[in-house]
């Protein structure tokens, strides 16, 4: 069974929900207290060993590639002024030499021609996939539980969040069979379903362990919803050959892609954070009255 080296983050979309944040800043680099939405989502894949990033961006996302490289004037501007905690920060998350990878996507036709745009990046070798958009906190990293996942059960993996039986229109939900462990095995996936139709009130998070195979899928795949090239379609396809397992995350999920999860993910963070949680949340008591 091959390791799981590389990572693919689609970060090409407008994210025309925060204009006019996201005029001339990308969604993806605005703060989750003092850390990009990115840099949040890079940290859970290096937790869980991912050695390879590779970004599937569009136009106007080139400071994404500057965020992940090295700053010669700011770094030397810190040494220069004694910020020696600062400069390690910026050591700590610059991932090393030939790390990191960016693509374009040259047209927004959905979350299929994204990954697929990454398939020479990739090569033949299964790989982690994740939406930046979908924060998720907890005490472990979601990757990291996934990975243990495919070392026991191989094949595909998909990260699963319970939701509301009247929520589940909103989303992409599986269908569940056997469990395996900490897993239990797919057998279906339908977008959006009616909840009456539903098979399961499981999610799809947007964390991924996908085989390679999925890349020939992508290429085949003709257009579907809303005029977009999508990943589910291709993953069903998929499942009819190669088994998929359902990781259950236990934690709480952000969808910073929302306004309201953005907010409610900043206060999250904020109140893990041992050097500021006290003092924020005096703040949040004086502003609840």
């Amino acid at each position: 069974m091959k390791r799981i080296r590389k990572a693919v983050f689609p970060v090409a979309g407008l994210g025309t929900r925060f204009l006019p944040a996201t005029k001339a800043i990308p969604k993806e680099m605005l703060p989750v207290v003092d850390r990009p939405v990115i840099q949040h989502v890079v940290d859970e894949a290096r937790e869980a060993g991912i050695e390879h990033f590779i970004f599937v961006t569009g136009r106007n996302k080139g400071v994404i590639e500057d965020h992940f490289d090295k700053q010669f004037e700011l770094e030397a501007t810190l040494e220069r002024r004694g910020k020696t905690a600062e400069l390690e920060l910026l050591s700590s998350d610059l991932p090393g030499a030939g790390q990191t990878s960016f693509t374009r996507q040259q047209e927004p036709l959905g979350l299929g021609h994204a990954v697929w745009c990454a398939r020479e990046l990739v090569g033949d070798e299964p790989f982690a996939l994740l939406l930046p958009d979908m924060l998720h906190h907890g005490p472990r990293g979601c990757l990291a539980g996934m990975m243990e996942v495919h070392r026991e059960t191989g094949g595909n993996v998909i990260s699963v969040y319970e939701v509301p039986r009247d929520q589940v229109s909103q989303y992409g939900i599986v269908g569940v069979g056997e469990s395996r462990g900490k897993s239990f095995r797919i057998t279906s996936m339908v977008e959006k379903p009616k909840p009456a139709d539903a098979p399961s009130n499981y999610m799809i998070s947007g964390r991924y362990i996908l085989q390679p195979d999925i890349f020939a899928l992508l290429e085949k795949q003709t257009v579907g919803a809303g005029g977009e090239i999508q990943l589910t379609d291709s993953m069903l396809a998929l499942l009819q050959t190669q088994p998929f397992f359902g990781y259950r995350f236990e934690g709480r999920i952000f969808d910073c892609g929302s306004k309201i999860g953005f907010l409610a993910a900043n206060v999250a963070y904020a109140l893990a954070r041992d050097d500021i949680a006290p003092a924020f949340r005096n703040e949040l008591k004086a502003l609840l009255g």
